[in-house]
């Protein structure tokens, strides 16, 4: 038989092979290119979301990061997906790119676009005077935690009415429970500090003015979303929430 007669028969032979195989990788890669636009879509809806909620409260004239927004919000989201939100409804941001004397805590209701209160939030002792810079998940650090943690229950300890928190940024803030990071209201933040150098400061809790502790707490009890955020680039790109 001629050389070129089985060539053309093996051609044909191999053909549907060439042809199935092709169509394996085609599925495989648009498989993946629908995940990837999911994923894509996913985010772009969290972003718009997130940014309606601060355009329609105004957040930047209460002082409020958009970026801190746009992070809490797409954090939520994934929490949410998760399982580990038991109130979605309530979100809240703690803005550690402001100074300690700003109201840099949001409580946010953002299914009816309400801020529900703003008040002073403490940072740690060892993370900074006027502003928080140092953060960290270590025992005695005294530092305060970045990341999302998820509200808890409440108790009655030395503080009063408090209220405790699980991190679930692994690394950041995760050891926040065993280091007794909790909410809670202090008398050396709020109003009466207004004229001082910079606020108290806490061992690493996120403490409100005493006289508005019991309110912020039962807003955000049992199985919201709180955010402390400040623009750190090794927690920022280190996530596994924001980058799971």
């Amino acid at each position: 038989m001629p050389i070129s007669i089985v060539c053309l028969l093996a051609t044909f032979l191999l053909f549907p092979v060439v042809i199935a195989g092709s169509n394996r990788n085609l599925k495989a890669v648009n498989s993946v290119a629908t995940t990837s636009n999911a994923i894509t879509a996913n985010t772009s809806s969290a972003e718009a979301a997130a940014s309606t909620t601060y355009d329609s409260l105004q957040l930047d004239e209460l002082g409020l990061n958009k970026k801190a927004m746009l992070y809490a919000y797409e954090g939520q989201q994934k929490l949410e997906e998760e399982g580990l939100v038991n109130n979605p409804d309530i979100l809240t941001v703690c803005d550690f790119s402001q100074p300690s004397d700003s109201k840099r805590m949001y409580v946010i209701d953002v299914k009816n676009y309400k801020v529900l209160m703003n008040t002073y939030v403490a940072h740690g002792k060892n993370s900074g005077l006027e502003y928080a810079k140092r953060f960290s998940n270590r025992f005695e650090s005294l530092q305060s935690s970045l990341g999302f943690y998820i509200t808890r229950q409440t108790y009655v300890g030395k503080h009063g009415l408090s209220l405790r928190l699980s991190g679930l940024d692994k690394g950041f803030n995760d050891n926040a429970e065993a280091r007794a990071v909790v909410v809670h209201g202090a008398p050396y933040i709020g109003e009466q500090r207004a004229d001082a150098a910079y606020m108290g400061r806490s061992f690493g809790c996120p403490a409100v003015p005493q006289q508005v502790a019991s309110k912020v707490i039962n807003y955000i009890k049992d199985g919201t979303t709180l955010f402390i955020y400040y623009p750190s680039q090794q927690y920022l790109h280190g996530s596994t929430i924001l980058n799971g």
